[in-house]
Parts: C-alpha cells; sequence; structure tokens
C-alpha cells in the first residue's frame, strides 16, 4: 500500500465521510493496518454497530474497502482497510486546505510539557522553480516509518501545505 496513488477527494460523499470526527479517527487507525469492526470497537471504545454504521459511509464513499475474511468459531471475521493512505483533494472540489487543517487541528492533543509538540507558521520568498522544487521534497518526506515499524514511537501529526501567500511586497526602502 505504500507506493499506491493518494485518494483524489472530490465527492460530497468523500468529504462528508470524513469530515465526522468519528469517521476521521478510523481513517487514522486504518493507517496503521487492516482491522476488523471488533479491533475498531475496541481500540475506539464504541458499539460494534456504532462503528459498523460508520465504516459502512467510508466504504460507500469508496475510502475503505473490505481487505480479507477469516472463517474464525463458526462466523467470518472481515477486515477492513484504507483503498490509499494518502488523501488529495481535487483542484475542482470546492474545498480545499480547509478542510485539511481543520482535520488536523481536530486531531490535534494539548501541548505537554517537555515534548516536541511544536507550530509555527513562516514564510518563504521563493521563485515559482524553487516552490515546485521545495513541494517535491515535500512530498517524499511526507511517508513516514511504516505503522508496524513503531517501537518505541508515538504518533504525530505532520501538516505539510506549501501555498502562495497574500502578502503585499514592500518597494524598497528610499533610504537603502
Amino acid at each position: 500500500m505504500d507506493d499506491e496513488e493518494p485518494v483524489v477527494l472530490q465527492s460530497p460523499a468523500q468529504f462528508k465521510a470524513l469530515g465526522h470526527p468519528l469517521r476521521h479517527r478510523m481513517v487514522n487507525v486504518l493507517r496503521q493496518r487492516p482491522a476488523t469492526l471488533r479491533q475498531l470497537t475496541e481500540v475506539l471504545g464504541l458499539t460494534k454497530g456504532t462503528i459498523g454504521y460508520h465504516v459502512r459511509v467510508l466504504r460507500d464513499a469508496g475510502l475503505v474497502r473490505l481487505a480479507e475474511t477469516r472463517q474464525v468459531r463458526g462466523g467470518t471475521e472481515q477486515y477492513f482497510a484504507l483503498v490509499s493512505r494518502g488523501f488529495q483533494v481535487h483542484p475542482d472540489a470546492g474545498i480545499g486546505a480547509e478542510f485539511l487543517v481543520n482535520a488536523a487541528l481536530a486531531e490535534m492533543l494539548p501541548d505537554r510539557p517537555g515534548h516536541p509538540e511544536h507550530t509555527v507558521l513562516r514564510h518563504l520568498w521563493l521563485t515559482p522553480e524553487e516552490a515546485h522544487a521545495l513541494a517535491g521534497r515535500l512530498r517524499e518526506h511526507g511517508t513516514g516509518p511504516r505503522p508496524d515499524d513503531r517501537s518505541g514511537r508515538e504518533p504525530y501529526g505532520l501538516l505539510l501545505s506549501l501555498y502562495r501567500a497574500d502578502i503585499p511586497a514592500l518597494a524598497p526602502d528610499e533610504t537603502d
């Protein structure tokens, strides 16, 4: 699943599915590996019916798929997986960065003393060529270690956004 293309979000059903805080959490859980309804119920602390409903919404939106079924004690266990670990907003979707920023804000935990949480806004002055090169490097670094290789690791979010900023440029100071 590491080499697949990101899902390009553009349908209202996809945005509605990802816009719900519980489904957003489920997507983050499923980024680790496929899981059953029982496993999702345990990790999220909700009922199987609630989890089943929200998995169905994600499936109907084309974001989650049935990955595998296993026979267990006379029943069938279904494993659900993301269709892709990455999501990208379609340029014509009518919604964009604010959707991703709001999703990141919703999952941010409060800062803890002595831990490396850090949020800062910086502005760079770049040529279009430099901006394209930087965007490519950010895409390369946007994939981290595999979720199954997490010995001693805690989850941290990384929201990368390279955008043209609406900052007027001052004319040179006449005293310079």
